[in-house]
């Protein structure tokens, strides 16, 4: 199944940073949305819940206002669903269990969004592609469906974490054309897997390691069709405080023609533990 995205809403259309600490692992949390320069509205819509270090971000598709209905839903029903069972589960939550809880979340989540479009004609045909993250410790729990995308940096290499689930990701799998002939191409919004038009749905799961330093970023393709990996990383790599990085992310994508929503939710790690007054670090260094 092919699906062509349209390119929701997130409000604010940017968050405060905020910081949440579990079990020697700090996380920072930063998001920020922009409608790009040729689009009238905003079709994506991200989720942040900081307590229990709950991502994420989706960019809708249809037709009308239908696209920020789907995407709205997918952010505002995972992100409160997760976030209580998250809650009520307490800690030293097992992988194969926050796992579980994503996939059951997103399902509903998917019956949801079908259910709206298949009652108001007006919203029919509509969808969301999706990417949600839970940081629990020194792991990410991560899943995604469709082309929106999760980067890690690491010691300054920028990496991919998420594959595109697209026909011109099949394409490059497959050999037929290569990444710079895919990047070049005008089916780019081609996309095989969504969220809310089919009653099941195949969502891609994995788990990551998380290390103290590494910077993720969850963005829509309005982001990656207008800034190349290169210029990516080189952006990523940018010494700044994380609300100043994702202006610019943005102002980039801008730049190079905006032509979509642009969206960006950043999320920082580090050690965590309580700071050393200077003499305990003095005796330390001794």
């Amino acid at each position: 199944m092919l699906l062509q995205r349209t390119n929701a809403v997130v409000n604010p259309e940017h968050s405060n940073p905020k910081t949440q600490r579990q079990f020697g692992m700090e996380f920072e949390f930063f998001s920020q949305t922009d409608t790009g320069r040729v689009r009238s509205n905003n079709e994506d819509s991200i989720a942040v819940d900081e307590t229990c270090s709950v991502a994420v971000l989706a960019d809708g598709m249809g037709g009308y206002n239908a696209g920020e209905v789907a995407s709205g839903m997918a952010t505002t029903f995972i992100q409160a669903e997760l976030s209580r069972w998250i809650a009520q589960a307490g800690t030293h939550l097992k992988a194969q269990d926050l796992r579980r809880a994503i996939e059951i979340c997103v399902d509903n989540a998917n019956q949801a969004i079908l259910g709206a479009s298949e009652a108001n004609p007006q919203y029919m045909g509509m969808g969301t592609t999706l990417v949600v993250g839970v940081f629990q410790c020194d792991r990410l729990i991560l899943g995604h469906i469709g082309d929106s995308r999760c980067y890690r940096l690491r010691a300054g290499v920028l990496q991919q974490i998420t594959r595109d689930h697209s026909w011109l990701q099949e394409q490059v799998d497959a050999g037929i054309l290569t990444r710079e002939q895919a990047a070049a191409s005008s089916s780019r919004n081609l996309v095989t897997r969504a969220l809310g038009v089919e009653p099941n749905v195949q969502m891609e799961v994995n788990e990551f390691q998380v290390a103290p330093s590494d910077l993720f970023v969850m963005c829509s393709d309005g982001l990656t069709d207008m800034v190349n990996d290169d210029d990516l990383a080189q952006l990523m790599r940018t010494p700044v405080p994380l609300e100043e990085k994702a202006a610019l992310l943005i102002d980039t994508a801008n730049a190079h023609g905006g032509r979509d929503n642009v969206s960006v939710l950043l999320v920082q790690a580090a050690a965590g533990g309580k700071k050393r007054s200077l003499m305990s670090r003095l005796l330390g260094a001794a």
